[in-house]
């Protein structure tokens, strides 16, 4: 194969704004489908495939069914993980950048066309099961390859807003899907159960376009262009294994922590709110859409003030600021009014979330040496994400259906326990090995 074209030796100021432009728009555009992806599954999930994908005799098992699907696709999610970690480590950046994509949005807008159960029976689910399976390995390495391409092009005083790009790129997708969700449920949700969830999905395809014709221009990071290749270990996830379990431990606990507030912030919340209160779709799609304009803005503040004091540092003061929110966020679920409901939603998704995950592409990228960097934020993220991502909401939600009064205080717990681990993490940082950087 073709290398992907090298960074100048000496570039001009013009040619460093373009390849910045390229970084943006690659970086940016990946994260936005996987959280694209993201919401409509979380959604659909809550709304639509237990009723379409599973019997329905029993609505609340068949919903808890559709759930467990959204937590299988977090399985793949270290293989992927590892995968394509080593082949960013091994073959490049932009190469890794490429296959994952590919992967998430192929499979995304195959499940658009999933024939119902009422159609072709039992391998309805399955190949619900299989596509987000695919799904999933793509997904475990995107976030990890889209943070260490952005912080690898970033100047050493620009890490931080660099850094942050997937996290722009999340909300970005958060407000397409969500948009597009609420724009379907204006007139209540038989729209989408009549089939009108397909359309978001198959629309995907035109962000799989945009998104290949983006990343396939995208020249290889000048950092990993300045190693020997020939000589880079050949077995970066057992040698980092060997050399830096410290560092993997530190972003499997940021995964761990992060990810758990993250989905009940994005996933449990639409369950709960649908199912126990009956919030109709529209509010809890317009809510998610307020909280991502919100995020949107908040993004490149978090990423500045990284690059202003330090990622470890707007970290572990989102953790702080998570587990403060724990108690109020459930109790303004708790109300059932839209009001609240939207102060919630768009204080939890559209501020704290961001201040702890515009941090970790400068934080977790800083957490290992050039060589072994793909390999070690991906695999260290994904076990994470795998873990508390597919767990977390479940599990959340699993405590309120058997709760006789369907009690909200072991997912408050949940937050308040991850939001320390995510401070825990960010006082343990190890960055200082690999950089002399701030970030």
């Amino acid at each position: 194969m073709t290398p992907p074209a090298a960074v100048p030796a000496l570039e001009t100021a013009e040619q460093a704004r373009t390849r910045t432009r390229k970084v943006a728009a690659a970086t940016i555009v990946g994260s936005m489908l996987e959280w694209y992806d993201f919401y409509l599954y979380a959604t659909m999930a809550s709304i639509v495939f237990g009723r379409i994908f599973f019997d329905n005799s029993d609505p609340e098992s068949a919903t808890l069914a559709a759930f467990a699907t959204f937590a299988i696709g977090f399985v793949a999610r270290p293989l992927g993980g590892i995968f394509f970690g080593y082949v960013g480590d091994r073959f490049g950046r932009r190469r890794m950048l490429v296959w994952t994509f590919s992967l998430m949005g192929i499979c995304t807008a195959a499940i658009g066309l999933i024939p119902s159960y009422a159609t072709i029976g039992i391998w309805a689910p399955v190949l619900l099961v299989a596509f987000r399976i695919v799904q999933g390995l793509g997904a475990g390495a995107e976030l990890a390859g889209a943070a260490v391409t952005a912080y690898e092009h970033a100047a050493s005083d620009r890490r931080g807003r660099q850094g942050a790009w997937p996290a722009l790129g999340l909300n970005l997708g958060l407000l397409l899907s969500s948009l597009t969700v609420y724009l379907l449920t204006l007139g209540g949700d038989e729209f989408l159960l009549a089939g009108g969830w397909r359309i978001p999905f198959i629309l995907s395809f035109a962000l799989v376009f945009l998104g290949l014709w983006v990343r396939r221009s995208l020249p290889e990071t000048p950092q990993y262009h300045a190693i020997d290749v020939a000589h880079a270990p050949k077995t970066p996830f057992r040698t980092l294994l060997s050399t830096n379990m410290k560092g993997l431990f530190v972003v499997f606990l940021v995964a761990i922590g992060y990810n758990a507030i993250s989905y009940i912030f994005k996933t449990f919340s639409l369950a709960y709110l649908t199912q126990f209160k009956g919030v109709p779709a529209s509010t809890t799609a317009f809510a998610v859409t307020l909280a991502s304009l919100v995020a949107i803005v908040a993004v490149p503040v978090f990423g500045w003030l990284c690059d202003r004091f330090s990622s470890k540092a707007v970290l572990a003061t989102g953790g702080i600021v998570a587990a403060t929110f724990a108690y109020p966020f459930m109790a303004l679920l708790g109300t059932g009014q839209a009001t609240s409901v939207y102060l919630a939603i768009v204080i939890g998704t559209g501020l704290i979330a961001p201040m702890m995950f515009a941090p970790q592409g400068s934080f977790l990228s800083r957490q290992f040496s050039v060589e072994s960097r793909s390999t070690g934020v991906g695999t260290g993220r994904e076990i994470g994400t795998a873990i508390a991502g597919g767990l977390a909401p479940l599990w959340a939600l699993t405590m309120v259906a058997r709760s006789p009064d369907h009690s909200t205080t072991g997912v408050v717990a949940i937050l308040a326990v991850s939001a320390f681990i995510v401070v825990a993490a960010a006082l343990a940082d190890q960055g200082a090995r690999f950089s002399r950087a701030r970030n």
